[in-house]
């Protein structure tokens, strides 16, 4: 995985905990969704990252 890439996802994955937390803090139901959804697509980050980096030793 790219250190870029990943310090990409990284830092949406803190953003979107941040921003859930603030919601249950609140009670904006808009923030706690849109936090989980950050956090989703961190996830997703990641995992293609990883798929690739794993092609990539595979075929090395």
């Amino acid at each position: 995985m790219g250190l870029k890439d990943k310090a990409k996802a990284t830092a949406k994955n803190i953003e979107g905990k941040v921003q859930e937390g603030i919601g249950n803090l609140t009670g904006d139901t808009k923030d706690q969704a849109e936090g989980k959804a950050k956090q989703v697509e961190a996830s997703i980050d990641h995992f293609v990252e990883d798929t690739k980096d794993a092609v990539k030793k595979a075929i090395d």
